[in-house]
């Protein structure tokens, strides 16, 4: 049994801790450029909505301190550190944090369940890049995605049961299930984010046993680009149901684990109004967050990942 302690560098987007970071914020996102006076006072007022700031450093640290406490269990020391890609604490000086403490093998973890090169690729680049920027060495080993892993699947499938059961036995109700959009062009990059999507809301439907025509797919938060995304978008796709007759809807986002601004702002609020205005009920079960099948999830898939450290 080594005695070496294995880090673990826990990786999310990153959000600002108020509004007076949102500038920056954006000009990260946007690789430095400055973001208009319009769409600046519009995101100012979706962040301003749900208390003025992102929950989602708040939450990755207690995901990390929960499957880190998990690990700790089976007789081999991990440390967790957190990295985010576009705020602090930023991945790349994370890495500098874990060669300045002698780490010398490590597991890196999205916490996004599905990987696209647009995506879950650039968080890697950034752990390589820390290295680069700080000239160390760590051993470290990827987890790429986990789209389909039974345990995580499963607390999808309870979280669209537990919006199901908010309404009265016997009522017709449809599951809507989301994930962030990207642009259409992975298609013809061959990325494997939509089939991983399609097969992990296959899975969930099936395991929640949910009819062909109780459920459907849709994409939610596009970006600002000119270029098509993928559709169709959750706001659309709402009104299309509406005017299908459905009257009852579960939202469940399975492409994010935790509360983002996505989420909060653009189903709580924003599809939300949207849906009463039409008449519609919309129920949004609570996101994963340290959910605890999810937290064995990734304790799971960090254990397998570190064996090819441990020699």
């Amino acid at each position: 049994m080594t005695t070496e302690t294995i880090g673990v560098l826990f990786m999310a987007y990153g959000g600002p801790e108020s509004l007076e970071d949102l500038p920056g914020y954006l000009s990260d996102i946007r690789h430095g450029r400055t973001t208009n006076s319009e769409v600046l006072e519009e995101i100012t007022h979706n962040y301003a909505s749900i208390g003025g700031k992102s929950p989602l450093l708040g939450i990755t640290k207690e995901q990390a301190a929960k499957a880190t406490e998990l690990l700790n269990k089976n007789g081999v020391k991990y440390k967790a550190y957190l990295g985010m890609r576009h705020w602090a604490p930023w991945i790349e000086e994370t890495v500098r944090d874990m060669l300045d403490e002698g780490i010398k093998k490590a597991v890196a973890i999205v916490l996004a369940p599905h990987y696209s090169s647009l995506s879950v690729a650039k968080y890697h680049q950034k752990v390589k890049a820390g290295l680069d920027m700080f000239h160390g060495h760590i051993d470290f080993e990827f987890i790429d995605s986990y789209h389909n892993h039974p345990k995580y699947i499963q607390a999808m499938v309870n979280r669209v049961k537990q919006g199901i059961a908010q309404f009265p036995e016997g009522e017709d109700v449809h599951v809507v299930l989301s994930a962030h959009s990207l642009p259409e062009r992975i298609i013809k990059m061959g990325d494997p984010y939509q089939d991983q999507l399609f097969e992990s809301a296959r899975l969930i439907a099936e395991g929640a046993g949910l009819k062909e025509d109780q459920w459907s797919w849709s994409y939610q938060s596009a970006g600002r680009s000119p270029e098509p995304w993928l559709g169709p978008q959750l706001e659309d796709h709402v009104v299309a149901l509406h005017e299908k007759g459905v009257k009852n809807v579960v939202s469940v986002v399975i492409g994010f684990v935790s509360d983002h601004v996505e989420i909060l702002y653009d189903i709580d609020i924003k599809a939300q109004a949207a849906a009463k205005e039409m008449g519609m009920t919309l129920v949004r079960p609570p996101s994963l967050n340290t959910d605890p099948l999810y937290m064995e999830t990734l304790a799971e898939l960090i254990e397998e990942k570190a064996k090819g450290l441990l020699g």
